[in-house]
């Protein structure tokens, strides 16, 4: 019985292949319809995609062409070829607006760009379109089954932005312990992050960096400009104890608050001097 039931199988997948084989290479455009549906229907999305990808300029205009359109992109997406499946759903979402499955392919040409989101250290570019194209999702399908799932999807794909951004307001503090420029983009950076992001998980990183930053480059200045910096430094400090009394970096600030204050301390001794 086993040896006939895998004879069975073997001969089963010859005639698929044989009959695959032979579908995809005649003119016959109705039987390749047949058969590209079939093979979609049993989850066969690699066949079935070659044949809708064959048939489908054949069907433009006509009433098939939208279920011929949806498939074959649907079909892309299925094989995790993500690029052809967010560019087939785009087409499908303009050729047919008024669409039963308008919302579902809006919704799945936003997650194909979603899944060729690359790793935050890498290129955002792919990021920015799966955000703005989940963005209008959510905005216009508030209602939708896909509603929660798009959200999610935005939400980790900002929380990447951030980290991209986070981790390049590091580089340039870290850069700046040997190059005094690399500090005036630190702080920069902080400013534009807390203000991109005013929900981030990184906001306390971001205005502790800032601090760190700003008092590296007061300790590093010219006279003539160091008691501007150190008090601006001193107020990175209240900003940060302001918004996170608790903060994890309270170490790490105090200490900086001390070299703040005792660099101060001098300008003070040095204006009571003069004063006399």
């Amino acid at each position: 019985m086993k040896r006939f039931f895998i004879l069975a199988v073997v001969v089963s997948a010859l005639y698929s292949c044989n009959e695959y084989q032979k579908v995809l290479k005649n003119e016959d455009v109705k039987a390749k319809y047949d058969l590209a549906e079939r093979y979609y229907e049993e989850g066969d999305f690699k066949r079935a995609n070659r044949l809708f990808e064959q048939i489908a300029p054949k069907y433009v205009g006509k009433p098939q062409g939208e279920r011929v359109m949806f498939f074959l992109a649907n079909s892309y997406f299925q094989r995790k070829d993500y690029n052809m499946a967010g560019y087939q759903f785009e087409r499908f979402v303009k050729s047919y607006p008024k669409s039963d499955k308008i919302t579902e392919a809006t919704f799945l040409s936003a997650k194909s760009y979603y899944k060729l989101s690359p790793t935050y250290s890498l290129d955002q570019t792919d990021t920015d379109k799966a955000l703005i194209k989940l963005q209008n999702f959510i905005n216009a399908n508030t209602e939708s089954e896909f509603y929660a799932e798009a959200n999610a999807m935005a939400k980790e794909l900002t929380t990447k932005k951030e980290r991209k951004a986070f981790e390049i307001m590091k580089q340039y503090n870290k850069l700046g312990q040997f190059n005094y420029d690399m500090l005036k983009s630190a702080i920069a950076a902080s400013d534009n992050f807390v203000s991109d992001f005013p929900g981030s998980e990184y906001r306390e990183d971001a205005l502790f960096l800032k601090l760190d930053a700003l008092t590296h480059m007061a300790m590093n200045s010219f006279e003539s400009v160091q008691k501007e910096r150190l008090l601006s430094a001193k107020a990175a400090y209240i900003a940060l104890k302001k918004q996170y009394p608790n903060t994890k970096f309270e170490k790490e600030s105090t200490d900086l608050l001390e070299r703040i204050e005792k660099e101060l301390q001098k300008f003070n001794t040095e204006e009571i001097k003069e004063s006399k």
